[in-house]
């Protein structure tokens, strides 16, 4: 339990934890605060924050931080916790500005204070990147704040706090772990850092994600689950994501869909659609999780890699179709997905209004 010790010796006698309330029911910060405690280090715990935080969980939570003159922040739980506080990081860097003038690249521009991370999925990987995303409840837009600023200055990956996670979470967050290192190496703004990033993510997800969602207590595939999210993390904030995320942006937004869930029904989908235009990263893809045999052509290795993504979603029965989308919702929400994702998205194909129509329909049940 190092973290206390490493906030106090630079200089932070008070720190907010954005949580959620399963988090601080189930005990799991127990030690992280007795050891605050016993280094007199002061903690304020926020733990409304809601599945698809929304402006409303960032300003109850950052009206607590002014209160209790905290100087530094941990989020502590899965995507949405690490969310929230970023946001409120923003809101302690830009006091004059509201989440929504922040929408978008770049317009933090401000060192915020302490941030440490402390994930318990291994999914999101927001512990490593630049993004915080919010829902505004009032018109069911969800969007994403996006500066360097924002990265955690600190991350702390536990496996013992994934051990817990009922299975269909650790599933649905290793797919959208999953999720970022295919839209990472498959879109148009790469590095080879991002695509080495992304290649091990995925190697790492096919080989333990099963095996945590089967056998919760593997020590060693929730390590390699941690690691792969903290890799696709690394991998995604510096070569953005796509079309899927877009999709599940608005369906978080919509109807309060879980991230990971959002994300792991929509990436076949959206995989297929693009036809030829991710043959040969796909292919490639698939020579990684050694699926692959050298006669085989380029669109038949691309073809057997989605394959065994359905195949492994399935396995973990997550549903393949969502019976909560409205088709009356459907041109609004397509809208709204195309413009977060052009041109903000290096995608591999630009699709049209009437394309992400066809998208939408494909996953109602």
């Amino acid at each position: 339990m190092k973290l206390p010790a490493l906030l106090k010796n630079n200089q932070i006698d008070s720190v907010l934890i954005v949580t959620d309330e399963g988090i601080t029911s189930l005990g799991l910060m127990a030690d992280f605060l007795q050891e605050c405690e016993n280094i007199g280090l002061t903690t304020v715990i926020y733990d409304k924050t809601v599945p698809n935080p929304t402006i409303e969980n960032i300003e109850e939570a950052y009206a607590l931080f002014v209160k209790n003159r905290c100087q530094g922040i941990v989020a502590f739980g899965g995507g949405s916790p690490m969310d929230c506080a970023k946001g409120v990081g923003a809101r302690a860097a830009r006091s004059n500005k509201s989440i929504a003038a922040m929408k978008g690249v770049l317009k933090v521009r401000k060192s915020i204070p302490p941030l440490a991370a402390i994930p318990t999925t291994a999914g999101t990987g927001s512990e490593a990147t630049l993004a915080a995303v919010v829902t505004d409840s009032s018109t069911h837009e969800k969007y994403a704040i996006m500066d360097p600023a924002l990265i955690p200055h600190y991350a702390v990956l536990d496996p013992l706090l994934t051990v817990g996670l009922p299975p269909h979470i650790t599933a649905a967050t290793g797919i959208d772990a999953l999720t970022h290192a295919i839209e990472a190496y498959i879109g148009k703004s790469n590095t080879v850092k991002t695509l080495e990033y992304s290649r091990k993510a995925i190697k790492l997800i096919f080989e333990n994600l099963f095996e945590a969602y089967s056998a919760g207590n593997n020590m060693e595939a929730r390590t390699n689950m941690q690691q792969a999210a903290y890799l696709a993390g690394l991998a995604f904030t510096r070569a953005y994501v796509g079309n899927v995320h877009a999709i599940a942006h608005t369906l978080g937004g919509f109807y309060n869909v879980p991230h990971g869930l959002a994300n792991s029904v929509t990436l076949p989908y959206v995989l297929d659609y693009y036809g030829e235009s991710v043959y040969k990263p796909l292919a490639e893809l698939a020579d990684v999780i050694g699926i692959s045999r050298q006669a085989e052509s380029i669109e038949e290795r691309a073809k057997m890699f989605i394959t065994q993504v359905k195949e492994l979603n399935e396995k973990m029965r997550i549903p393949d179709k969502l019976d909560m989308i409205k088709d009356g919702d459907i041109p609004v929400m397509a809208a709204r997905a195309l413009k977060e994702a052009n041109p903000l998205y290096p995608v591999p194909k630009i699709l049209s209004q009437k394309d992400m129509e066809h998208l939408y329909t494909s996953l109602k049940a």
